[in-house]
């Protein structure tokens, strides 16, 4: 089994290397080859996906991916900034479906930004369309308007567009997602729910979404539909979180309703996520950015890119008992009470980025409990 390892800008090194270190703790035989990408890459080969970094990607079974971009590339052309990078990832090898499940573990129910009885057993996984919408839709650019309010002013314009093999797709893996999750239960007779996220009170393209998921829908029976603007979606995200277990939607609308569903969870540190092709090959990444802020700092929260490597380790490398025992292995950490500071609060011991890693490394090797009560294997970051 290949892996692709592309560390990227800001905290992305940092908090990949730790997710490394979790991976070669397992009884597993991996090989893994590193390469530069996102801005790092640029200031290397003046570009931020550069062919080789591309061809790996290509050649290997999974990708595990930090964060790109940095302030300082911001005045490059467009093509250039390191973000282009993980959009062309998407779209040369073909990640249509974006898996971000945001759950609530019971240790961290006091950090959520919600009452505690709003989030406890919190468990929604949301898919988002990744290769379509208004980020890739065509024509898009600057102009004159010839029409409009203000003829003869600039005016800037995207196009947002689906067609109906693009909605299929993503339909068919939300309602498999839900199928598994209800099987998986162990409730007799549990029902998987899907709630697909529109705006086809007022968008065309998504009441062609509606129209088509619906027609999907049939092919599954034993799973529960619902249609759901996003405004709405966006408001019971807060307000009642828990009726959710499956959300599907586009591109645009996935990316912001991902990031509210983050901060249910505690902090956005928490959030891993994968990115699909037809064929079960991903792309593994946190959902955070490359916070070139805390860059250096060894602060940085590396559980989102650990918790990533266990999902990578069940969608794409087929190896299910081992992405339990690095969830397991999370969930002893923070019960056991460490935090890094976008977690910490009082009665829960700081640490950093290299020591939250070493923590769920000794949790994996079942000495967690002597280890962190001993304080052997961290340094804790005085508050």
């Amino acid at each position: 089994m290949k892996i692709a390892i592309l560390p990227g800008d800001g905290i992305g090194p940092e908090i990949v290397a730790e997710a490394v270190r979790v991976l070669g703790a397992l009884d597993l035989k991996f090989e893994t080859e590193t390469a530069l990408v996102g801005g790092a890459a640029y200031d290397a080969h003046g570009h931020p996906l550069p062919e080789a970094t591309l061809a790996l990607a290509r050649q290997a079974d999974a990708v595990l991916f930090g964060a790109v971009g940095d302030w300082k590339y911001d005045r490059l052309e467009r093509p250039l900034r390191p973000e282009q990078a993980i959009l062309g990832l998407r779209k040369h090898l073909g990640l249509f479906a974006n898996l971000r499940p945001a759950l609530c573990y019971d240790a961290l129910v006091q950090a959520s930004s919600l009452k505690p009885e709003l989030v406890a057993g919190l468990d929604i996984l949301i898919i988002r369309e990744l290769t379509g919408d208004i980020y890739f839709g065509q024509p898009r650019g600057r102009r004159t308007a010839v029409d409009g309010h203000f003829p003869g002013a600039e005016e800037a314009f995207d196009t947002m567009r689906y067609s109906r093999p693009e909605i299929e797709r993503i339909a068919h893996v939300a309602f498999q997602a839900a199928s598994k999750r209800a099987s998986a239960s162990g409730r007799p007779g549990a029902r998987g729910k899907v709630t697909s996220v529109d705006k086809a009170n007022v968008l065309e393209t998504f009441q062609f979404w509606k129209d088509v998921v619906s027609a999907v829908h049939a092919q599954y029976p034993d799973v529960e539909l619902e249609h759901m603007y996003v405004d709405n979606a966006a408001m019971q995200l807060v307000r009642a979180p828990r009726k959710f277990d499956v959300v599907v939607t586009g591109n645009l609308f996935g990316d912001i309703l991902s990031d509210e569903a983050a901060m249910l969870t505690g902090s956005i540190g928490m959030l891993p996520s994968a990115s699909l092709d037809a064929n079960g090959k991903g792309l593994y990444e946190p959902s955070h950015g490359s916070a070139p802020d805390i860059a250096g700092k060894g602060v940085a929260n590396p559980l989102a890119t650990i918790l990533s490597v266990a999902m990578m380790l069940r969608y794409s490398l087929q190896q299910p008992q081992a992405a339990e025992r690095i969830e397991s292995a999370v969930q002893a950490v923070l019960a056991a009470g460490l935090r890094t500071p976008d977690l910490w609060s009082e009665g829960t011991s700081k640490v950093g980025t290299r020591e939250m890693g070493e923590a769920v490394v000794a949790a994996l090797a079942g000495a967690a409990g002597d280890a962190l009560r001993s304080g052997r294997t961290m340094t804790r970051i005085k508050s």
